[in-house]
């Protein structure tokens, strides 16, 4: 965070001089006060000695205001946060430093800055003087047990000069951003992650044919390497010919994420809806370091990436995981009353395999949830034991959960009930063994190109 540049001289001189007079400690204005007496009564009684003696009083406390007032527009301050994104209960320490960028040493420094209340007590520090030239700095640490995007700033700087004479105040216009990520837990691999991260068939043909290239031939053009020149082809055509570059499709994969508020109860970091996202960020890391395309998509019908990317994130794992986490990290509850507009994005292309995270289903609800398997890749979906989190659900509540749970896997849906304390790479490892149990397909065709 750099230093948010001074007015220039002359701006606004009057009325920062005003403010800097403001400043005067009760210390200032008692030397002020007593030099001005000083000099009436040295006027009244003609005693030239005592007007010099009120002169020196009137003007120390008026010195340091200026020198103060010019020395404020010369103290730089940054800020560095290390690291910038962390996972929900973990710290993260932010590093402040000021530069005295003047010709004159400054006196006594409180440094302040403003952090939300959620991620601990407002930070002060006080520095001693900081020479011509010099730097100082400190750090504090920050936590939050929620996730989310929290800004930290603006810095506040208070001077005082050597004298205690006065007291300024200097505010930077910058702050930065602390970005809370989801907790993401270490998943067991499985044959839904490990065997389904191939390629599909013209991954196979191409090696066929050509290791990484497609064969196929096309027209020479200008600026085509001559290095892929295919001359069997140009001496059958009489012209010449390149090898087509086909980049090999990565199998897809959609996590479905159901944030409607009435689909969860409670809240704070413990509650379904946190292990929800949780559980989503997890899957969703897990998939891409296994070469996997993932996808993020809400019932809102929101997807990330967004419909011009509709085969997922490609490329770069780590980067591709962090878009996701800041995705999850502001995701909160919708006021959609379905899963309707979810079914309407998954029915719109083909699809490999499918994660979803849902919460209390009814029975429309589980009807559209069954109608989202399809036969192109393998489903699971960790279903919210609403009535284990409630804790004070029905016997008749209990059934009508079981019943949806049986509809989703006559469907064909690997179904897994989520309740409080249960662990999600315990749960990954049980999808394995129901998908096996089922005799549900594993790979299926690739869900979009990279």
């Amino acid at each position: 965070m750099p230093a948010a540049p001074g007015p220039a001289a002359g701006d606004d001189d009057k009325g920062g001089l005003r403010s800097a007079l403001a400043g005067l400690t009760t210390r200032g204005r008692s030397f002020l006060a007593a030099g001005v007496a000083a000099a009436l009564c040295a006027y009244v009684l003609g005693q030239a000695d005592l007007l010099r003696v009120g002169l020196l009083l009137a003007a120390l406390p008026l010195v340091c205001v200026a020198v103060l007032f010019r020395t404020r527009y010369r103290v730089a301050g940054s800020r560095r946060l290390s690291p910038a994104r962390v996972p929900a209960a973990s710290e993260s320490r932010v590093h402040l430093r000021v530069d005295n960028v003047s010709r004159l040493p400054t006196g006594l420094l409180m440094l302040q800055d403003r952090v939300p209340y959620v991620l601990g007590p407002r930070p002060r520090f006080v520095l001693d003087r900081v020479e011509p030239g010099g730097q100082r700095e400190v750090s504090y640490r920050v936590r939050s047990d929620l996730r989310g995007r929290y800004p930290l700033g603006p810095l506040q700087l208070r001077l005082t000069d050597p004298f205690g004479m006065c007291e300024l105040n200097r505010g930077f216009s910058t702050y930065d951003t602390l970005t809370v990520v989801p907790r993401v837990e270490t998943l067991p691999a499985n044959r839904l992650s490990g065997d389904a991260s191939g390629y599909g068939d013209g991954r196979h043909r191409s090696l066929a044919l050509a290791g990484e290239d497609d064969v196929i031939p096309r027209g020479y053009r200008h600026g085509d390497d001559l290095r892929r020149v295919h001359w069997r082809s140009t001496a059958r055509y009489g012209e010449l010919m390149v090898r087509r570059e086909e980049q090999p499709q990565r199998s897809g994969c959609t996590v479905l994420l159901d944030t409607r508020r009435s689909a969860h109860q409670g809240g704070g970091p413990n509650s379904a809806f946190e292990w929800a996202v949780s559980g989503a960020a997890s899957v969703s890391v897990h998939l891409l370091e296994r070469g996997f395309s993932v996808r993020l998509l809400t019932d809102t019908g929101s997807s990330v990436p967004g419909p011009e990317g509709a085969g997922g994130f490609a490329g770069d794992t780590s980067e591709a995981a962090g878009l996701l986490l800041d995705t999850l990290a502001v995701v909160d509850h919708s006021d959609e009353d379905g899963l309707s507009r979810a079914y309407d994005v998954l029915r719109g292309g083909r699809e490999g395999l499918l994660v979803a995270f849902l919460g209390s289903l009814d029975e429309e609800q589980t009807a559209v949830v069954a109608r989202m398997r399809t036969r192109s890749g393998p489903a699971v979906a960790f279903v919210l034991d609403d009535a284990a989190w409630s804790r004070d659900g029905s016997a008749d509540d209990r059934r009508s959960f079981h019943k949806r749970v049986r509809l989703l896997r006559e469907a064909g849906w690997s179904v897994l009930p989520v309740a409080p304390g249960d662990s999600l790479p315990q749960l990954w490892r049980q999808a394995d063994g129901q998908r096996l149990s089922t005799g549900s397909p594993v790979g299926g065709p690739a869900g979009g190109g990279e």
